[in-house]
């Protein structure tokens, strides 16, 4: 048998480029999904640029790449669909690009698995999955939580007024509080619920208030047990 053929790193790239594409298009609904010959190429393409003989061994180029095709596609599609929507709007459209980030996380994975299997192992970087949710936590997340936030305690008030609200939009965000640590609350506990909490407090002191001047001790006594 002859040698391989060696691909150099321009080409390789620019072959994943046009399989990532084809993903972006698939989270917008636009493409089919990858058939098994699609997938195993893109697969084999990475697997071949990671074990030519030096110096053709591009295992690390990819990695950083892995992490470059996250970041822009962040800041070109993800980040302007998000701060173009505000309050319930933004919280709709922030759940759906979590979800897409986490399907995207999880296709590039498995196009370079080889990297984490190998190379990444032998060197003891974050791994895959770790490096595409990190690169929403510093991009999307450090941008947003706080609006976000703000947004989830304004339909929490709007129920504690009666209105009927989205409860699954607002689990659903809540997640992503709770997801975006990676096994750690304290994003949930810091962004999210120490400000639900005083929020709470505050809220419950005026009605209190407000109860003890206007209401008999028997009628109070209904309305804070049915809080």
């Amino acid at each position: 048998m002859g040698e391989r053929k060696t691909i150099e790193l321009e080409q390789g790239w620019e072959y994943m480029q046009k399989g990532i594409t084809k993903l972006k298009g698939i989270l917008d609904g636009s493409l089919e999904q990858f058939n098994s010959e699609e997938y195993m190429m893109l697969y084999t393409t990475i697997y071949n640029m990671c074990t030519q003989k030096p110096p053709n061994d591009y295992s690390q180029q990819l990695y950083d790449k892995y992490r470059e095709a996250f970041q822009e596609y962040i800041n070109s599609t993800v980040l302007p669909s998000i701060r173009e929507k505000h309050d319930e709007f933004m919280l709709r459209e922030l759940v759906k690009r979590w979800a897409n980030h986490k399907i995207m996380v999880r296709w590039l994975s498995r196009f370079f698995h080889y990297l984490d299997r190998y190379f990444i192992a032998r060197r003891s970087l974050p791994p895959l999955n770790e490096v595409g949710l990190t690169c929403f936590l510093d991009l999307v997340y450090q941008e947003v939580n706080s609006k976000a936030k703000d947004a989830v305690l304004d339909v929490i008030g709007k129920e504690r007024d009666g209105e009927q609200i989205d409860r699954a939009l607002l689990k659903n965000v809540l997640d992503i509080f709770v997801e975006i640590g990676m096994s750690q609350m304290d994003h949930y506990e810091d962004d999210f619920e120490a400000h639900m909490l005083q929020g709470t407090g505050a809220y419950y002191s005026v009605k209190a208030a407000n109860w003890i001047r206007e209401d008999s001790c028997p009628d109070y006594m209904i309305k804070a047990r049915t809080c």
